[in-house]
């Protein structure tokens, strides 16, 4: 694009410690970063939305024609990219149970961008849309009808990432796409001819490969057992799956990928905890890659993305030790940004236009 087209766009992307935010000027070509950062303290929305407006004055910036907000969880009701309302908000709200680590602080920041900047259009952009089209057999969960009703299913996260990915590959989208996007959270995803239909996360974030600190698929047998015989209630049980497993868990001291491999190197027994920390992630993730490449029939591209997919060349190396098994070749095998700042941008400026175009393979 050229620097005196677009139009202003601030995302906003919230996580469980931190707000990344990037301010983009955005015309259908595509979009253009003129300031981006990290706000900390994301406990105090209204606080870190005024250091935000005060470093877009410092650049000389003007205000937003639109907001846009990465929204981890929109629940049964809210399944596709969004301007937000009253309606939508309360969609939202009632979201809270299936994510209630990541939606709330999520809305909070809503609220204070809609504060700051009154009038202006706010969008709620979905991790869970790309994965709304997913066929029955990927998205039903095998529990009894009565519970399906109430919107337990699998939903699939990461999918500001995996949208960012097509859009990135466009002419060059291969048929058949599996991306890996490992982090603090990871998950796997089946891509093909450019839509999701198979994810490693389920109804929450929590599913799938082992993570940081959460423990991805265990025997729900483990959490009737810690329910029955050591009195374990919901919050018990979510601190349990979400913050004291995974890594964390196996190792005993961290869920820091850079923090296990510096013990790792160590003969102590905290290495060989590290080591197995490890190489239990990256056995989860190698699994969950050919469980994925079995549903599309076969892989033409393995895309790693995130901090740890895209930083961390020996766990990817890791990873990919025996999946050419699979007939996967190193050309077959890309390390690309998740770029969802922009790609929050990109959608938010969408949904501001009129007639509204959002190709349905996104």
């Amino acid at each position: 694009m050229s620097a005196d087209t677009g139009q202003p766009v601030l995302a906003l992307n919230v996580g469980s410690s931190s707000l990344k935010f990037g301010f983009f000027m955005v015309d259908a070509s595509g979009s253009r970063v003129l300031l981006s950062g990290t706000e900390e303290t994301v406990g105090e929305p209204q606080a870190a939305m005024a250091r935000i407006a005060q470093r877009l004055r410092a650049k000389g910036l003007s205000a937003p024609i639109a907001v846009g907000h990465r929204i981890v969880h929109g629940g049964p009701q809210c399944r596709r990219h969004t301007l937000i309302d009253a309606a939508v908000m309360h969609q939202l709200e009632a979201a809270t149970a299936f994510a209630p680590l990541h939606v709330p602080p999520a809305l909070a920041l809503v609220r204070a961008a809609q504060t700051l900047f009154p009038g202006i259009a706010q969008a709620a952009c979905l991790d869970t849309g790309f994965h709304a089209a997913m066929p029955e057999l990927a998205s039903t969960l095998p529990i009894p009808r009565e519970l399906r009703a109430l919107g337990i299913k699998r939903y699939g996260f990461h999918g500001l990432s995996g949208e960012s990915i097509v859009r990135q590959l466009g002419g060059d989208l291969p048929s058949r796409m599996v991306i890996a996007h490992l982090g603090h959270g990871a998950s796997v995803t089946a891509v093909a001819q450019g839509a999701s239909v198979d994810t490693s996360m389920g109804l929450t974030p929590t599913g799938g490969v082992i993570m940081s600190t959460r423990c991805g698929d265990i025997d729900p047998g483990v959490l009737a057992y810690v329910v029955r015989e050591h009195g374990y209630d919901a919050a018990q049980l979510e601190a349990l799956i979400d913050q004291r497993s995974g890594m964390l868990g196996i190792s005993g001291f961290s869920g820091d990928m850079r923090e296990l491999h510096i013990a790792a190197a160590s003969t102590t027994p905290s290495g060989a905890d590290a080591r197995l920390a490890i190489a239990m992630f990256c056995a989860s993730v190698r699994k969950q890659i050919a469980a994925m490449a079995t549903v599309l029939g076969g892989v033409d591209l393995l895309v790693f993305t995130g901090g740890i997919g895209e930083k961390d060349a020996s766990t990817r190396a890791s990873i990919c030790k025996g999946l050419d098994g699979l007939g996967m070749r190193a050309e077959a095998i890309r390390v690309m940004p998740a770029q969802e700042e922009e790609h929050i941008a990109w959608r938010t400026w969408q949904l501001t236009q009129q007639p509204l175009t959002i190709p349905e393979a996104l």
